[in-house]
């Protein structure tokens, strides 16, 4: 379906049509933005120390005393402990007969025990979060990151399996039932007694989080044209996702209790449902598809509203390679299938995976940076928002596969530059940090637009959620790189910084997509250079049948 731009130009670029689907799809996106990162304040870990009960007799002096010493591991100085204290039958003692702590009692001689008695947590900054709630600390600790993990697999899921069932059902159907399970879910996750069971609601909600944001991505991508598809798919669905990331830290401010700050973020998704009648069907799919008369019905009331004349027939030399496409269905295995493909497959899915380690380990991390964890989160997102534009900036005038090496050079960059900053330049650090940020950010955003440009509309939804759900590894591993601040705080940026230095020089063996029409067979996709090729790409067998079978196909009456 070379000719298919061709054939809708008619409509323009900008019309009241385009204008209503780039905007509802974009306000399709918000609830993605705080939904999934709400786990930043979700389960952040205040300060705590062990509990000392109310029915224990203590002076004030040795309650303040009770807690021994220990070293921190991020700061090197001295803090009260948070998974240990005194004996409190040995500290009772002393206290009752009149002891001074280090003045009458030398306390390093003291045996200490663990919490037994459970935790007392600084109730300054939050009413509650899950940590506090069940407890997510030192024996436990582990949990914590696992919750995160435990969101992404979801996202992996769902990347597995929307994307098939979008290329098979419709774009529009798959968006809406995977919104309505992402708002649902996290409706029910206000109710979780335990935190089994949230986790166990918090991986469907991660199903729903990436199935409706690949399909709206997808669906306007092949609903607009050229132009106004460059704007959408880089600015225009990203800077929404990070206008849904800033209201998430506004949100958490007003919302101390995570009960209630769950409830606030689900109200945004009921609000979508009026939606469904005014978001049509990709013309593009239907096409592919064999469903002409719907496609066309489509494009008539677009015209209608564009107050517009359309053509007699639309898509009436498009009719050829129809057929040869529906004699065929396409699944998740013809990214690998051919030669071509599956080098394009293989490169962007370490690409994707590489990319969501720094882009979720980072935006994870804003809760351990020196300030105010809200702050500090808006700030994370705040950056975005240039990012985004300048990555339509990046995708409208410049190379694709240049685009996204140098964003990816300059990430790593920037994150390997923190290790080497004095301890007492904080802030200096937090510049860097937010710098790698921004390239990292404005780099996720050309990938999403690159890929869906490689790939054909036989093949774009699977390929965009095969990718995504390829780059789901990165995302479960990536709380467990936040993790790793516990034995060393640079260690997180050198492999963050090396892994996206590293994978920015390996994007350059992508073909080049700028300015080439969106391809619609397999056929007409563009070939891998790869780095080493000196001869020119020749088809494959399987290629050749299919190219063969293209030219050969009657036209449909």
């Amino acid at each position: 379906m070379t000719d298919y731009d061709t054939a809708t130009g008619f409509l323009g670029e900008w019309g009241r049509f385009q204008q209503q689907v780039f905007f509802l799809l974009c306000l399709t996106i918000i609830p993605n933005g705080f939904t999934g990162l709400s786990i930043v304040f979700l389960a952040d870990t205040p300060a705590h120390r062990c509990l000392i009960p109310a029915h224990v007799n203590l002076t004030a002096a040795w309650k303040n005393s009770s807690i021994p010493l220990e070293e921190d591991t991020q700061s090197g100085a001295l803090a009260p402990s948070k998974c240990s204290r005194y004996k409190l039958e040995e500290i009772v003692s002393f206290s009752d007969r009149g002891l001074l702590p280090g003045v009458d009692v030398n306390l390093s001689n003291v045996a200490t025990e663990d919490c037994l008695d459970g935790w007392e947590y600084d109730r300054s900054v939050y009413v509650s979060t899950i940590v506090t709630e069940w407890d997510l600390v030192c024996e436990d600790r582990w949990k914590n990151p696992l919750t995160s993990s435990l969101f992404f697999c979801g996202v992996l899921t769902g990347s597995f399996i929307s994307g098939q069932l979008s290329d098979r059902y419709g774009r529009k159907i798959v968006l809406f039932v995977t919104m309505a399970v992402q708002t649902v879910f996290t409706f029910i996750q206000v109710f979780s007694p335990s935190w089994t069971m949230f986790c166990a609601v918090f991986f469907v909600v991660g199903v729903g989080q990436i199935s409706n944001y690949v399909a709206a991505f997808v669906l306007g991508t092949e609903i607009l044209g050229q132009r106004v598809r460059t704007i959408y798919s880089t600015a225009g669905v990203t800077l929404f996702f990070g206008l849904g990331y800033m209201l998430l830290p506004l949100f958490a401010f007003f919302i101390r209790d995570w009960r209630m700050l769950l409830l606030g973020l689900s109200l945004p998704g009921f609000l979508s449902v009026p939606l469904w009648w005014y978001i049509p069907e990709s013309p593009r799919w239907l096409l592919s598809q064999g469903r002409v008369e719907e496609a066309d019905a489509i494009m008539r009331d677009a015209a209608k509203r564009n107050k517009i004349e359309p053509p007699p027939v639309i898509f009436g030399a498009l009719q050829k390679e129809l057929q040869s496409e529906r004699r065929r269905a396409h699944n998740i295995c013809d990214l690998l299938r051919s030669r071509n493909i599956r080098w394009i497959s293989v490169t962007l899915w370490l690409v994707w995976n590489t990319l969501t380690i720094a882009y979720f380990a980072l935006s994870l991390n804003t809760a351990n940076l020196h300030g105010n964890a809200y702050f500090n989160c808006f700030l994370s997102a705040v950056v975005e928002m240039p990012a985004y534009t300048l990555s339509w900036i990046m995708f409208r005038w410049c190379s694709r596969r240049l685009s996204l090496f140098s964003t990816l050079f300059m990430g790593g960059l920037f994150l390997l530059f923190i290790q080497l900053i004095p301890a007492n330049l904080i802030y200096l650090a937090i510049t860097l940090e937010m710098m790698g940020k921004f390239a990292v950010t404005t780099a996720f955003a050309i990938v999403y637009a690159y890929t869906a440009e490689l790939y054909p509309t036989v093949l774009r939804n699977t390929a965009v959620g095969a990718c995504s759900m390829a780059s789901r590894i990165g995302s479960i591993i990536a709380p467990y790189f936040i993790y790793l601040r516990s034995y060393s705080i640079s260690l997180p940026y050198i492999l963050m910084g090396s892994l996206t230095a590293l994978t920015g020089l390996l994007s350059l063996l992508l073909p080049e997509s700028y300015g080439m029409p969106l391809p619609d067979t397999i056929t007409h996709m563009q070939h891998f250079p790869g780095c080493c090729q000196k001869t020119p790409y020749t088809l494959t067998q399987t290629e050749e049948k299919e190219r063969t079978a293209e030219r050969k196909s009657p036209v449909v009456p």
